[in-house]
C-alpha cells in the first residue's frame, strides 16, 4: 500500500497498515460506533472523501474493517476481531495524550462539528427529563455561520447532533467560547468554575441546567490525571 520499513519486526509491519496518516483516527471512529461514510467522515471532518475512500479500501484489505450493505441497501463498515484487538493500543494512546500533551497544545486544535459530534456520542441521558430535550450550544467566538448547534436527547430515538436549527423548543441554551467547552469537554474545566468566572452562561430549564456537567457526559479520558500543565 505504502512505502515498507524493510524491517521484519512486527512494530515495523504493523506500523506500514497503522500509522499512515488519519488512519488512527478512522479505527478510532469505528470504536467509537461509527458505521457508515456520513458518520466517518464527521467524526474526521478534515479528511477529503477520496482519501477516506482509500483508507477504508486499505483497512479493509488488510482485515481490520469488512464492509457489506445493510436491509435498506447501504453500505456500512465493521471492525474485524483484528480490528476489535486495536482497541487497547488506540485507547491507549488517547490516553497517553490526555496525559502528556500540553493543555495549550490540544486546545489549539479546535473544531466544533467535532465537539458536538463527540458530545453526542457521550451524552448521558439518564439526569435529563424523560422527553426529547433540545439543547442549543452557541460558540461566540466563531463567525455567526458557524455558532450554532444543538442536540437532540430523546429516551426513545437516542441522542442526534444537529448543525441546523431542528426547530424544536431549546430546554438549555449554552453560551461559550469553542474554547472554554472544549476544555469541559476534555476533562481540562469544569461548568461549575466556566460560570463562576463568567466564560459560560446558561439559560433554560433549571432541572436541566443544575444537572449539566453530569450529562455532559465528557470525553473517555476525561478522566486521566494530567501530567502536564
Amino acid at each position: 500500500m505504502r512505502g515498507s520499513y524493510g524491517q521484519f519486526c512486527p512494530i515495523s509491519m504493523a506500523s506500514e497498515i497503522l500509522c499512515a496518516r488519519w488512519t488512527p483516527l478512522l479505527i478510532r471512529e469505528f470504536l467509537c460506533g461509527s458505521t457508515r461514510f456520513n458518520d466517518l467522515r464527521r467524526g474526521v471532518p478534515r479528511m477529503s472523501p477520496s482519501l477516506l475512500s482509500k483508507r477504508l479500501g486499505e483497512l479493509e484489505t488488510v482485515g481490520v474493517i469488512r464492509s457489506f450493505k445493510n436491509k435498506q441497501g447501504t453500505q456500512e463498515y465493521r471492525l474485524t476481531k483484528a480490528g476489535e484487538d486495536l482497541r487497547p493500543l488506540i485507547m491507549g494512546i488517547g490516553t497517553w495524550g490526555q496525559r502528556w500533551v500540553e493543555t495549550e497544545v490540544s486546545l489549539n486544535n479546535l473544531d466544533p462539528e467535532l465537539l458536538i459530534w463527540d458530545m453526542h456520542r457521550c451524552l448521558n441521558i439518564a439526569p435529563l427529563p424523560a422527553r426529547r430535550v433540545c439543547l442549543q450550544f452557541v460558540f461566540s467566538n466563531l463567525p455567526k455561520a458557524r455558532q450554532n448547534y444543538w442536540l437532540l436527547a430523546d429516551p426513545q430515538s437516542g441522542v442526534e447532533a444537529c448543525y441546523a436549527d431542528p426547530g424544536y423548543d431549546v430546554d438549555l441554551f449554552s453560551e461559550s467560547t469553542l474554547r472554554t467547552m472544549t476544555a469541559i469537554w476534555m476533562g481540562l474545566d469544569t461548568v461549575e468554575r466556566a460560570i463562576d468566572e463568567g466564560r459560560l452562561e446558561l439559560s433554560g430549564e433549571r432541572e436541566v441546567i443544575t444537572c449539566m456537567q453530569e450529562w455532559l457526559g465528557l470525553s473517555p479520558f476525561a478522566h486521566e490525571k494530567r501530567m502536564v500543565d
